[in-house]
């Protein structure tokens, strides 16, 4: 494409939420009397799919205050989360499988893989990891920590890989129950994105 460098869309970079795809999960009952990483991944594990609005805010140093968006978000287990930005402007981004395609008004969607894009990767399966309630993929790229209790807790990761430290520094994820409130992403630079998550009810 003449030399042009094709990169993975803004929302989906770790300098810019990733966090975006995070807030999908749903209330269950039956926690289990030891609460601990597992019995959190169990009760996320229960949630099929799911349906949430967001507002998102890009805290940067070269900004006097945060850049805003809000939208919708859903999630189908295993692997297919969107993000569907309505205000400041549209923009749909869908993530099936290895696929991401971005689609803003009057242009041409943007396709990538993500075994192109190695360290994109990582923090994709980190999303969908916690989404499914899949422990071990998230061991696998993050350094896993949880604390609180179920009706407030938070989960906190770590990167393990090099790569993907020197972008994000560590994410943190706060809920009650199987429900996922706030989504924060510290990020190398000093900059952060923060997310604020509401459950939609489905009829």
């Amino acid at each position: 494409m003449n030399g042009t460098e094709i990169r993975p869309p803004a929302w989906l970079r770790p300098a810019h939420g990733v966090a975006a795809l995070l807030g999908l999960a749903f209330c269950v009952s039956g926690l289990a009397a030891d609460w601990a990483l597992p019995e959190l991944m169990h009760l996320l594990a229960q949630q099929r799919s799911g349906k949430a609005s967001f507002v998102e805010r890009k805290y940067m140093s070269m900004l006097d205050k945060p850049l805003e968006s809000s939208g919708e978000l859903s999630f189908d287990a295993p692997d297919r989360l969107e993000k569907r930005t309505l205000k400041p402007r549209p923009e749909v981004m869908l993530l099936d499988g290895d696929k991401l395609t971005v689609t803003l008004p009057e242009k041409k969607p943007l396709k990538l893989r993500l075994q192109d894009h190695p360290e994109l990767a990582a923090v994709v399966e980190s999303i969908r990891g916690t989404l499914s309630g899949d422990q071990a993929t998230l061991e696998r790229n993050y350094g896993v920590t949880l604390s609180g209790v179920p009706s407030k807790w938070q989960l906190t990761l770590t990167p393990v890989q090099k790569a993907v430290a020197q972008v994000v520094r560590q994410v943190q994820i706060a809920g009650a129950e199987a429900n996922l409130k706030t989504i924060t992403f510290e990020q190398a630079d000093g900059d952060r994105v923060e997310m604020v998550i509401a459950k939609v009810a489905v009829p």
